[in-house]
């Protein structure tokens, strides 16, 4: 908690974002999250935020129902609350429910709030017990200019699956850890989208900052997404997994421990109960970007990874697009068919590719913002690559072979590949 109250430069109030640092009044539920949880079939987490204490904050359920009269069998749920210091020196209250106990494959219809202020109600349905094909989304780093250039995106990304199971944003969601401003962008951004879609977070090195010479991650992560604390002790809610109608989807924080994930990472894999894992992580395995190379992730991960037949590992960090599916097994045996590797960028923060990538890589990209959707079956895996207009730009299809490694055939597509031809100003940074 004594981290809630470190100060850094003050956050900006610019005109211009409709009242999302000011809600109607200050006990009125803002910043509004749906979050992952273990299992999404029976359990579901919501935080978000007021300007000013209330009392009794909690939450309300009921199954969905087209009688507006389902509020009389709603379910009163307490919420969890702490105060939070900004970097300008003001309090805000983050808060926290959680609704378990819940039916498989149900709609239900939520509210949060207190009696002093209440949200809308907002629908929600759980996941399935059985293993019945599913679609999410996944975004790479947002980063910058977040409500005027990625808003478009998650807008887009939303059209083009409205019943996506989830949004996965592989790090790098904002620029500054401690800006309340980006944080608001983010919200914004993605509006009503994000308190009915579950969010799986995942941090990037833009989440985290460093205290006494120590990396530490942003004291907004955890009140704003409420996470699985099923990974690696000392790294709850940003090293977690989730299970998900037959497949388990892994998040892995790079900025630490990387050596101590991998162990974690093992074992977690070697109990997977289901046919499919897919893993996430923000620094790239196989860097795309001109001059990046993250050779102590590779050098823990990739291994693991591999040993496992990890069919799809969806990373960000290089600002470009990428997809490398030939990978080199534990013996250094090049395989055609293996692990496949994608980096991907949402944002408008963009840098060149590097050269090797032009060998490496069947398909790439720069000065391009994408979304992927990820359509999960027990046949099959499809990524499908879309740029921001909506337009298809990369797609393939990963299926077990007899022996388990995985057999990945790339699909054809209209839209020609993205390299910039021509000089264009560089945006540096990390």
């Amino acid at each position: 908690m004594a981290l809630l109250t470190l100060l850094a430069s003050m956050s900006l109030i610019v005109p211009g974002l409709g009242g999302l640092q000011t809600p109607q009044s200050n006990v009125t539920p803002h910043r509004i999250v749906l979050t992952a949880t273990q299992d999404l079939s029976t359990s579901a987490v919501v935080s978000w935020r007021t300007e000013a204490p209330t009392q009794g904050a909690g939450g309300e359920l009921a199954e969905a129902s087209p009688d507006p009269r389902f509020t009389a069998s709603a379910k009163p749920y307490p919420a969890e609350s702490q105060e939070f210091v900004l970097p300008r020196g003001s309090k805000v209250y983050y808060n926290t429910v959680r609704f378990n106990g819940l039916t498989p494959g149900r709609k239900y219809t939520y509210r949060v709030g207190s009696p002093q202020g209440w949200s809308e109600w907002i629908q929600f349905q759980t996941a399935r017990a059985d293993t019945a094909p599913f679609a999410f989304t996944y975004f790479g780093d947002a980063q910058n200019d977040i409500k005027s250039m990625w808003s478009r995106v998650v807008r887009q990304a939303f059209k083009n699956v409205p019943e996506s199971a989830f949004f996965l944003h592989a790090g790098d969601l904002i620029n500054e850890d401690m800006s309340d401003h980006e944080w608001a962008e983010w919200f914004y951004a993605g509006g009503w989208i994000h308190n009915q879609t579950p969010v799986v977070a995942i941090p990037g090195n833009h989440e985290y900052q460093t205290v006494n010479g120590k990396k530490v991650i942003s004291p907004f992560w955890k009140p704003q997404f409420a996470n699985p604390e099923n990974g690696l002790r000392g790294l709850e809610g940003s090293c977690y997994y989730i299970d998900y109608q037959g497949a388990r989807i892994i998040a892995l924080n790079s900025n630490e421990r990387i050596k101590e994930q991998a162990a974690w990472l093992d074992r977690t894999l070697k109990s997977n109960p289901h046919k499919w894992a897919i893993v996430s992580f923000h620094h790239p395995v196989h860097s795309t970007a001109l001059g990046r190379d993250n050779k102590v992730v590779r050098d823990a991960w990739a291994p693991v990874l591999e040993k496992h037949n990890v069919p799809l590992v969806l990373q960000g960090h290089d600002h470009t697009y990428g997809r490398k599916n030939l990978s080199v097994g534990t013996s250094g045996k090049a395989k055609a068919s293996g692990t496949v590797y994608v980096v991907s960028v949402s944002g408008p923060k963009m840098y060149r590719l590097g050269k090797e990538t032009g060998v490496t890589m069947p398909r790439r990209a720069e000065f391009s913002q994408l979304y992927q959707i990820v359509r999960v079956s027990q046949q099959k895996i499809r990524f499908e690559a879309y740029l921001s207009t909506g337009d298809l730009y990369d797609a393939f299809e990963i299926s077990k072979n007899p022996d388990g490694t995985n057999r990945v055939v790339a699909k054809r597509v209209k839209s020609p590949e993205r390299i910039e031809k021509t000089p264009a100003k560089e945006r540096r940074g990390n």
